[in-house]
């Protein structure tokens, strides 16, 4: 299987001004708040039999994604990076993808919405004409932590942007522990689910309060299966940050045991099939024993 979401960083990256990088990331997340490098990495996907991963964005700066990039090019287990551009400027992120996407391995873009104070972000005019841009280099889009605050956004985004491809990470962020607010959630996620130019990533499950188990996260599994269906789904871990929840192996095995209940060739789809389609990954999908 490839792994769809993956992080790492090194807390002594610093940017313009010296300023450290990573500056959500502080010793309140304890064991998370150290760094995270491609030797650990290996070994873990190893550990789990994962034969690639594509490395998503962890900080909204050019130095965490020229990072990613100078990884890829020495790890041929990356197969795609997902880094971050300006989209408030268009001009910047046409100057940006330029020379970003001069690299076959850079797949796609991503901010980091849930920590933009701005809740109309994805609607502003200055990111839509940016994420035209994008779509019409054959990239994608991934938007973390979509719940509560844009959620929404994300909807009308792909309603007006058909040529854009909408990864939704992490499902979205559904509120599992809240009845009241998974509704919002669940009426929010179908309508995307609706939109044929969205993808799913079922990632970032860990929810507080609930036990991480296939049980607890069937209704969710379900629910991502009935709104989007297996070719719009792929698997990912979130490492690092996962392991606030699990370690990698125990994370991974729970999707797996919730992908098992699926066809071989619905397995297929999940595991591998859907993830180098949705990113252009040049590697060939391997049919599951």
């Amino acid at each position: 299987m490839i792994d769809a979401h993956l992080h790492l960083w090194n807390l002594d990256t610093f940017v313009t001004g010296g300023v450290r990088a990573y500056s959500w990331l502080g010793p309140q997340h304890g064991a998370l708040y150290r760094s995270f490098g491609e030797d650990e990495a290996r070994e873990v996907l190893d550990a789990a039999g994962v034969r690639g991963a594509v490395l998503v964005q962890a900080d909204d700066t050019l130095e965490d994604t020229e990072s990613m990039l100078a990884i890829a090019a020495r790890q041929p287990w990356v197969l795609g990076v997902v880094g971050w551009i300006r989209l408030d400027s268009p001009d910047e992120a046409d100057a940006q993808l330029y020379r970003l996407a001069a690299q076959s391995v850079f797949r796609g873009v991503r901010h980091l919405t849930h920590d933009d104070p701005r809740d109309d972000f994805l609607d502003l005019p200055s990111v839509r004409q940016s994420l035209a841009l994008v779509a019409d280099r054959g990239l994608t889009l991934d938007i973390p932590d979509a719940f509560p605050r844009h959620l929404g956004a994300t909807v009308r985004l792909a309603r007006d942007l058909p040529q854009l491809t909408v990864v939704l990470d992490h499902l979205g962020k559904p509120p599992l522990a809240d009845p009241e607010a998974l509704e919002r959630w669940r009426s929010d996620f179908r309508t995307l689910g609706q939109q044929p130019n969205a993808v799913a990533k079922l990632s970032g499950l860990h929810v507080p309060g609930v036990a991480y188990s296939a049980d607890s996260l069937r209704v969710l599994f379900d629910e991502a299966v009935d709104a989007f269906g297996p070719e719009r789904l792929m698997i990912g871990s979130d490492w690092p940050v996962s392991t606030l929840g699990a370690p990698y192996g125990r994370t991974m095995d729970v999707l797996l045991e919730l992908v098992s209940s699926l066809s071989a060739a619905e397995q297929d789809a999940v595991l591998e099939e859907t993830v180098i389609r949705t990113y252009g990954l040049a590697v060939t999908p391997l049919p599951q024993d």
